[in-house]
C-alpha cells in the first residue's frame, strides 16, 4: 500500500494518518505488504491478514497502531507458510511474540507506546503493556530470541548484539 493508498483509509487516533503513514513506510521497507480492500468480520475493526499481507479497510476506522499487530502476526509467522496466511490462530505464544515484535516495530518507526498500547486495545490491557514495556517486563521477547530475531537483554553482550528492543531481523 502506497502512501495515496494510506491516505484514502480512515484512520482514528491516537496517531491517526500521519502514525499510519510512518508505520506504512517502515513496513513497506522490511518487506510486509499492505493492502486496501474489504475486510468482512475481523477481530480487529477494518483490518485482517489475508495471503500472507495486512489488509485494510477504506471504509471502516482502523487504528494505525493495529498494522503493527498483524504484521507481527505475519512476521513471526512461519516463513514456509506465510505467504497463505489467512487466519490468527489463537495461539498465546503467537500472540505474545506479535506483541513484542510490534514494541519492537513501533520504536524503529518512532511510534510511542502511547499510540501503540492505545486505550482501547488490547481487550482492556493496554495499559499493563505500556507498563510492562516502559519497564524491563517484556513479554514475547524470549519467543523472538527463540526465533532468532532479537536478542534478550541477558543474552545481548554474549552474543555480541544490540538488546531487544533491537532487532537482528524483522522476518522469522
Amino acid at each position: 500500500m502506497n502512501d495515496a493508498a494510506i491516505r484514502r483509509c480512515r484512520w482514528r487516533e491516537p496517531g491517526g494518518i500521519e502514525a499510519a503513514l510512518q508505520i506504512g513506510a517502515f513496513l513497506q521497507g522490511i518487506g510486509v505488504e499492505i493492502e486496501a480492500g474489504p475486510v468482512g468480520a475481523s477481530v480487529l475493526p477494518g483490518m485482517t491478514v489475508l495471503r500472507g499481507r495486512v489488509r485494510v479497510d477504506p471504509e471502516v476506522a482502523a487504528y494505525p497502531a493495529d498494522l503493527l499487530h498483524e504484521a507481527g502476526h505475519l512476521a513471526v509467522s512461519d516463513p514456509a507458510t506465510r505467504h497463505a496466511l489467512e487466519v490468527i490462530e489463537a495461539d498465546p505464544g503467537d500472540e505474545m511474540a506479535a506483541i513484542a515484535w510490534s514494541v519492537a516495530a513501533a520504536h524503529a518507526s518512532g511510534i510511542e507506546l502511547e499510540t501503540l498500547f492505545f486505550d482501547e486495545g488490547y481487550k482492556g490491557g493496554a495499559g499493563a503493556l505500556r507498563a510492562a514495556f516502559a519497564g524491563k517486563g517484556w513479554v514475547g521477547v524470549p519467543m523472538l530470541a527463540w526465533f532468532g530475531m532479537t536478542a534478550e537483554p541477558r543474552r545481548a553482550e554474549e552474543r555480541g548484539v544490540p538488546a531487544f528492543p533491537a532487532m537482528t531481523r524483522w522476518l522469522r
